[in-house]
């Protein structure tokens, strides 16, 4: 679809929507060549070069496309609450999470309470003007485009007989295709805060009171995968805002020397295709050599929540040569039943990378001259984030991983021993990281660092959507003055 633009001298100018522009992207990874895309959508080659080379940017736009038709009575912050309502409706759709008609007009509401109390001069009845009703619903749906929303008015909750279901289903299926537990894997994103302090240590209430001071919140998405037998753990895919982070040039550090495939998302979401070039580029060819190295045969299971990055043909882009890979999906609001890596591993990483970030406080107090804050503020970087990460998710043990299945297969988890897993998984983890906090002047406790952790992998604020929902209007701002330069270019 391309919608027609008033140019200057009443000719008619056709904008790309960005729906058709993901297509290009698309068609040309899939092995059209530019000549013929721009044939097929009859626009110049320099166009689709340009929307090529910003395919990074244009895939990042996933999230807020924005409310495509807007009536000019409605107040400003209302459009505000729809635009940030569409970022979280795909935070909690990618995360897996069912969202129904209730969950979103509470969503709504309390956006509409948190923007208003910002304005200027705002009255308590301003704030309870918008009730977020069954009309104001359905328009929005219409205006958004948003689909397969569930319609009943009850909150979403786990379902126990799903789960009980699709366990036996799941071991019966194990069973007659005799797969081992080291052929079958797990995998499982999850968001981390990589610069979040405690909220009781002196850093952090010395950054909340500089007056404008935006926390350093800066998040980043991971998806962590290991096997059924837990001794074998694949290369993490990491998902950022940011291509090219300054920290890598300062540092010298190329891409390939990283311990995690890294790719850019201007929203730091896994979406279909990146989720696709981690199976291509990691998953598939680590898990061949791994079964070849261990005289396996070459079969595989993924075991893998039901989100939208993830749906249901994918298998279709996986290259021939990773055909053996077979996918099972988790029936939807199962996971925090079934869902391996949600079986204390993820909290366990994240556990160990608090751990992590205090034993690397403590080494650059006691070995440079640096404080604290300096250190946090001017010279704690991605790069010190991916070493941190690579240490933690190192340090999540076979046990750890193998007996997360005790709910999904526990046939296959090997005498397990649940008190001494909890005492791995809890002291003497939280005891050192709060020893090594102590060490370095940071005031902790066992209740901050648990507290730290549930934080981690938090949705983002009312500010954190807006702020980003206003990069990519920025984005789509600079695309499309590329486009028109190209364009004024080649006339």
């Amino acid at each position: 679809m391309q919608k027609k633009v008033e140019k200057k001298g009443g000719k008619k100018k056709e904008m790309i929507t960005v729906e058709v522009k993901k297509e290009i992207i698309e068609k040309y990874e899939r092995g059209m060549r530019v000549a013929e895309i721009a044939r097929f959508y009859k626009k110049s080659t320099s166009t689709i070069c340009t929307i090529l080379k910003k395919k990074e940017e244009i895939r990042g736009l996933d999230a807020a496309k924005g409310v495509t038709r807007i009536s000019k009575q409605r107040p400003r912050v209302l459009e505000d609450v729809e635009k940030l309502l569409l970022v979280w409706i795909n935070e909690k759709r990618l995360a897996g999470d069912t969202v129904t008609e209730n969950f979103i007009c509470e969503k709504a509401k309390a956006l509409y309470t948190d923007l208003v109390s910002k304005l200027p001069r705002t009255s308590t009845e301003n704030e309870e003007g918008f009730k977020a009703s069954r009309g104001w619903f359905d328009n929005f749906k219409r205006r958004s485009g948003i689909r397969s929303v569930v319609r009943h008015r009850e909150a979403p909750s786990s379902d126990a007989k799903a789960a009980e279901a699709f366990a036996t289903e799941f071991q019966k299926l194990v069973a007659s295709e005799c797969y081992l537990p080291e052929q079958v894997f797990n995998c499982d994103e999850t968001g981390l805060f990589w610069k979040e302090m405690p909220k009781r240590t002196y850093v952090t209430e010395e950054e909340n009171a500089v007056p404008g001071h935006k926390p350093m919140k800066d998040r980043l998405t991971l998806l962590f995968c290991a096997n059924a037998s837990g001794d074998f753990k694949v290369k993490p895919l990491l998902v950022y805002h940011s291509e090219n982070p300054r920290a890598f040039k300062k540092c010298k550090v190329q891409k390939s020397q990283l311990n995690v495939l890294w790719r850019s998302n201007s929203r730091a979401w896994v979406t279909r295709i990146l989720f696709v070039e981690w199976i291509n580029e990691v998953f598939g060819p680590a898990v061949r050599r791994y079964l070849l190295e261990k005289s396996l045969p070459l079969r595989a299971l993924l075991v893998m929540g039901n989100a939208p990055a993830h749906p249901p043909g994918f298998e279709d882009d996986l290259l021939e040569e990773f055909k053996f890979i077979k996918v099972k999906f988790l029936p939807p609001n199962t996971t925090p039943i079934l869902q391996p890596m949600d079986q204390q591993v993820i909290s366990n990483f994240k556990k160990l990378y608090t751990k992590a970030l205090f034993q690397r406080c403590f080494e650059v107090t006691e070995g440079t001259n640096l404080t604290l804050r300096e250190f946090w503020k001017n010279h704690f970087h991605i790069v010190n984030c991916l070493k941190i990460i690579d240490k933690a998710w190192d340090g999540v043990t076979k046990r750890t991983l193998n007996s997360a299945w005790r709910k999904l297969w526990p046939d296959c988890v090997l005498g397990c021993d649940l008190e001494g897993l909890a005492r791995e998984q809890q002291p003497p983890v939280v005891d050192e990281t709060v020893s090594l906090g102590k060490t370095v002047g940071l005031g902790v406790h066992e209740d901050d660092i648990q507290e730290l952790v549930e934080e981690l992998g938090q949705e983002p604020t009312t500010d954190e959507p807006m702020d980003l929902h206003h990069e990519q209007e920025q984005v789509m701002e600079e695309i499309s003055s590329a486009e028109e330069e190209e364009e004024k270019a080649e006339e």
